[in-house]
């Protein structure tokens, strides 16, 4: 039998690298141009990416062979060379890039063609209701799909009024981030827990802790605004109300579109029958089904051209998504890898320090690759629990493949998706509505004077999170 060696830290290299690139360049003033074309991003990330799999092909000493995957007669033996590369290239690409890349481009796409149209009085009960409504809808078509179809509309709402920084803050905390909770479909890191296994309804165990979160941001933002609204010159306050025109909605059809997606997500899975009979899915079904509904949202749309117009939809945003993750996709491989081996021996023993661990990566790095990581740790560390007896079989949550605790993967959870907020770089969404305010003339706060924000509102609903949903 051959001898297993997990990889070592400097092979993590390449992926730190990338995570760094993300997050520092755009804030470096001579690289910035270099790096907002796309296809620099898609350069570096494929020769990062092209590391790591050069690492597999000629350093690593050995993959084990995934449940399933061991030929008849080779137990045991470890896997090398290019078949190790194409290993990593299957379940890097295959299974957890593509369905990844192709729900979030349905959702983007579908989304873009909904246009809402109007003027209300941009009082603090409106904009509460914009907020609100943002949360819900993230958790359906994703915190970015949400983010796109109600920042302009937000933004228009609030022309008249000089004071609405804070407005668009909360928006990102709100809608960019905590509202995508209750469904894989709202935010990349709980899609990627249904890929490994995770019941599609499971996250409904984050409405708890979401509710209390939004709640106490509503409260907050509206007694801020209140405050805000009263400090308007009365010149502007006439203008906003005499401003009025109803709200209206173009492109209703691709909410059935939408609809659609949730239920391709829910139902249409590879892995197991479809609900009600002994047929299963052949596989990449859900992804062909997505890919269907966008087309069809496209050419059905009325006016398709005229309401994308109006939204300013273009691809960049998807494109730079593509371009960044399947970099990450492949370089994570390694401390994956590593944390699926050592994630016994890891100091992390505790529901709170998952929950740190997680959403403290994920406020400086990209919430999906870290959620990943922490989740195969839990996974590890969930192992280890049972086999000493420490973890009942009924405190856990089953996976295709195993068992995870379901604290730790609620603590997981959360501090993933929720802490993503903390900065702008912490989730997709959050850079978008930043730029799209900016073209719409507000002064959006720097990169630290945003931190400023997240540090003094949300940090202290993070501990109190902690205290009661993790005890």
């Amino acid at each position: 039998m051959d001898s297993y060696a997990p990889p070592p830290l400097w092979s993590y290299a390449p992926f730190v690298l990338l995570l760094l690139c993300i997050a520092i360049l755009p804030l470096v003033h001579r690289l910035g141009h270099f790096w907002e074309k796309n296809s620099n991003k898609l350069l570096v990330s494929l020769f990062l990416a092209s590391l790591t799999l050069l690492y597999y092909a000629f350093i690593h000493p050995g993959l084990k062979p995934h449940a399933g995957e061991v030929p008849p007669g080779t137990e045991g033996q470890l896997t090398r060379g290019g078949d190790a590369v194409l290993q990593v290239l299957q379940h890097s690409v295959v299974a957890d890039y593509i369905p990844f890349i192709i729900l979030l481009f349905s959702l983007y796409t579908i989304s873009g063609g909904i246009l809402l149209t109007g003027d209300i009085p941009a009082t603090p009960l409106t904009n509460c209701a914009f907020l609100a409504s943002g949360a819900l809808l993230s958790s359906f078509i994703g915190t970015t799909g949400a983010s796109m179809l109600l920042i302009r509309p937000l933004l228009r709402t609030n022309s008249e009024r000089r004071i609405k920084v804070h407005t668009v803050v909360f928006f990102i905390f709100i809608v960019s981030n905590v509202g995508g909770s209750l469904t894989p479909l709202g935010d990349p890191p709980l899609f990627l827990g249904y890929l490994r296994g995770v019941p599609f309804w499971w996250t409904l165990h984050l409405a708890p802790p979401m509710a209390f979160i939004v709640a106490c941001l509503l409260a907050i933002y509206f007694f801020w605004d209140t405050a805000a609204y009263r400090k308007e010159a009365v010149r502007d306050i006439a203008l906003d109300e005499m401003s009025v025109r109803p709200i209206a909605v173009l492109g209703k059809m691709n909410f059935v579109w939408l609809i659609g997606v949730v239920a391709c997500v829910a139902l249409v899975d590879s892995s197991r029958p479809f609900p009600g009979t002994t047929w299963t899915p052949p596989e990449h079904a859900r992804e062909a089904l997505l890919l269907a509904l966008t087309g069809i949202s496209w050419f059905t749309t009325p006016r398709n051209r005229e309401i994308r117009s109006a939204n300013a939809f273009n691809f960049t945003a998807i494109g730079e998504v593509a371009c960044l993750f399947i970099g990450i996709f492949i370089c994570m491989q390694t401390p994956i890898e590593y944390l699926h081996e050592a994630g016994p021996r890891l100091r992390l023993q505790t529901p709170s320090g998952f929950y740190w661990a997680s959403g403290g990566l994920s406020s400086f790095l990209d919430n999906a690759p870290t959620y990943v990581v922490f989740f195969e740790a839990a996974k590890s560390m969930s192992a280890s629990f049972i086999s000493q007896g420490l973890l009942e079989a009924s405190h856990t949550v089953p996976l295709g493949d195993g068992l995870i605790s379901a604290k730790l993967l609620l603590a997981v959870s959360m501090g993933s998706v929720f802490m993503g907020a903390n900065t702008y770089i912490g989730n997709g969404p959050n850079f978008m509505v930043k730029t799209i305010a900016e073209q719409s003339g507000i002064k959006m706060p720097s990169f630290f004077g945003y931190m400023v924000y997240s540090m003094c509102i949300l940090i202290p609903l993070f501990v109190a999170v902690m205290i009661i949903f993790l005890r």
